[in-house]
């Protein structure tokens, strides 16, 4: 099997790496804007299977010369390009494992072309959405009635400092996106639009994390796929208390609004302003993060009620040099990347991993990410 990596920051570098370890996998072709970023993948990869590929990545045909002849491609771009990596991918007859959960019902609007095509696209396959997403879906799958589903996701840093107690893990472009749109939900059977930001709830986590908040962000394709399986569902994302009401504030007075303004002669926006202004805000005292996962699926069983509850304390990665995020997000793209190319996924279409990692693949998944270092525990 011949996979394209799109994309080599932290995570698409770790998906290289990682990819290139599979036995059944023959090359991995690094694809990047950047030659510079390509050159520190490859040598980080350090192995002969990976070859690295500068192209331009704007337009569907950039990525149709980039993905023909290859069998699998993972895609870690940014959110703006994830939807033509997809049309581009069915269009090569390629798999794709996506990393981006968002723009869930134009992509899934894509299905039939895709299954016309014979290829499978996942998309939104990371922690979260990813592993919460199938977490989820397996817990409802093992109750007679599921009434609530609440997916619990945050990567946060592991020597916390004010004024905000984070510090950016991926790209804070995508950060405020999340701090910003609408969440879509399952309240009462129905899908539904919550407000960003809404709903603060404390929480707290085993060591090293302690007290946290998490506030209502998108479930992403879960409202769609598990809607008529669940009466509520929803997804929250972590941080140190105090970071949301701060940046609720801000996002009240406008400043991470996307609506074009004119300062001094110069058409810009108040999220850019903010950006540049946040980004040295959100710089830790040291590259150390973690990453904490919290599913709970209630419902009833054979007439009794039931709690299964997952969750994951992970940490900085010392023996690869990664961040926890760059880690938990990568290894579950690079799986089900490595499960297309041993054909235990056969499933065409337009497939959330929701839809794939359960019942009898559930425990397998499951026991695969344990080997790579992800650690999930089952109480129940």
């Amino acid at each position: 099997m011949r996979v394209v990596v799109l994309g080599t920051g932290m995570i698409g570098t770790t998906i290289v790496s990682e990819m290139a370890k599979f036995e059944e996998i023959e090359s991995v072709t690094a694809v990047d804007v950047r030659q510079e970023s390509i050159d520190k993948c490859l040598e980080i990869a350090d192995n002969p299977k990976v070859f690295g590929k500068t192209v331009t990545l704007s337009t569907e045909d950039d990525f149709i010369k980039v993905l023909e002849g290859a069998d699998v491609a993972v895609g870690c771009l940014p959110h703006s390009l994830s939807l033509t990596a997809v049309k581009a991918a069915i269009a090569s007859q390629c798999h794709l494992v996506d990393l981006v959960g968002s723009m869930f019902k134009e992509k899934l609007e894509l299905h039939t072309q895709a299954k016309e095509a014979g290829v499978t696209i996942i998309p939104g396959c990371g922690v979260a959405p990813g592993i919460t997403n199938f977490l989820a879906a397996q817990g409802i799958e093992m109750l007679d009635e599921a009434d609530e589903a609440v997916l619990i996701c945050g990567g946060i840093p592991r020597w916390p400092v004010p004024p905000l107690w984070y510090q950016v893990v991926f790209r804070l472009e995508s950060v405020l996106g999340l701090y910003t749109k609408p969440a879509f939900a399952i309240k009462n059977g129905e899908i539904v639009e919550l407000p960003a930001l809404s709903e603060l709830e404390s929480m707290s986590f085993p060591y090293p994390v302690g007290d946290c908040e998490a506030v209502i962000t998108d479930a992403h394709s879960t409202a769609f796929t598990l809607k008529g399986k669940v009466g509520n569902l929803t997804e929250k994302t972590v941080r140190y208390p105090g970071h949301w009401q701060k940046m609720k504030v801000l996002g009240e007075l406008g400043f991470l609004d996307n609506k074009p303004i004119e300062v001094e002669g110069v058409i810009t926006t108040p999220v850019k302003i903010s950006e540049k202004i946040l980004a040295p805000k959100m710089v830790g005292v040291s590259n150390e993060d973690v990453t904490v996962v919290r599913v709970e699926v209630k419902g009833t069983k054979d007439g009794k009620s039931k709690n299964y509850t997952w969750e994951m304390v992970d940490v900085y990665d010392h023996e690869r040099n990664i961040s926890s995020m760059a880690k938990t997000t990568a290894l579950p793209a690079a799986l089900a990347a490595k499960w297309i190319a041993e054909k235990k996924i056969l499933e065409t279409g337009v497939v959330p991993i929701e839809t794939i990692i359960v019942n009898e693949r559930f425990d397998p998944f499951i026991e695969e990410l344990k080997e790579l270092g992800i650690h999930i525990e089952f109480k129940g």
